[in-house]
């Protein structure tokens, strides 16, 4: 056999194993990783990658990474069009919680843990398992969480407040140069961002780090070299007193 058809069967070969190795270990793998698994998870990749290696000499090993990426790709490509195939290589929800009650079938079929559940439940800031109404296990392995409606916060529409509509910032101007684009595009002119920094006492625009407009209107600026004189630390200090 060639050795470019050699490569393009190994590689092919490898990445197929590799799907159905990480879809039987399940979906712990993609989110919760402990270090067990992420040495698994590398050895098993090196092995795959080794293998190639080895069988395949020369150059021609550059072949791999291309033929891998386009697998990728068609992958993609399929999964974007098939249900059926999405679910084969990505997998699906599964509900682990409903109506507060723990589906242990469905933990036991995604290998699924009370750890893992607990751990990802504090992550969502969940720490009583009675606030739960809704547990999903996504296909990422993500936990989707929906608490019970008497522990949701309660909102503006909630309480009958109206609000106003709340979009994202605008760059004015970045690195002390005008975004032209977002600036017309929020119909504004030099002379009004002129005036702006004026009322901020800034008087050259390259002394401006970042400046972004709100949806109200407001400009928020950043001048650079303006850092406080204390730094709140968040680390923690492992200095013996």
């Amino acid at each position: 056999m060639p050795p470019s058809l050699k490569i393009i069967l190994y590689s092919l070969i490898v990445y197929l194993l590799l799907i159905i190795l990480t879809r039987f270990i399940g979906k712990k793998l993609l989110s919760q990783m402990t270090f067990f698994d992420f040495v698994i998870g590398i050895t098993i990749g090196t092995v795959g990658g080794a293998f190639i290696t080895t069988e395949i000499r020369g150059f021609y090993v550059l072949l791999s990474p291309i033929v891998l990426t386009l697998a990728v790709f068609l992958t993609g490509m399929l999964t974007f069009k098939s249900s059926p195939a999405r679910k084969l290589v990505e997998g699906e929800p599964i509900v682990i919680i409903q109506n507060g009650k723990i589906f242990e079938k469905n933990m036991k079929k995604s290998r699924y843990n009370v750890d893992d559940l607990m751990m990802q439940l504090r992550v969502k800031n969940v720490f009583d398992l009675g606030e739960v109404e809704f547990a999903i296990l996504e296909g990422n392995g993500q936990l989707s969480v929906l608490k019970k409606s008497q522990y949701l916060p309660a909102t503006p529409k909630d309480m009958n407040i109206n609000t106003g509509y709340q979009g994202v910032s605008s760059e004015i101007i970045r690195n002390g140069r005008i975004v032209e684009q977002n600036l017309k595009q929020n119909n504004l002119t030099h002379e009004w961002l002129y005036n702006e920094l004026a009322s901020r006492k800034i008087t050259n625009i390259r002394d401006v780090f970042l400046a972004t407009l709100s949806t109200d209107g407001n400009l928020y600026t950043d001048v650079n070299k303006d850092n406080p004189s204390y730094i709140q630390e968040v680390e923690d200090d492992d200095s013996v007193i």
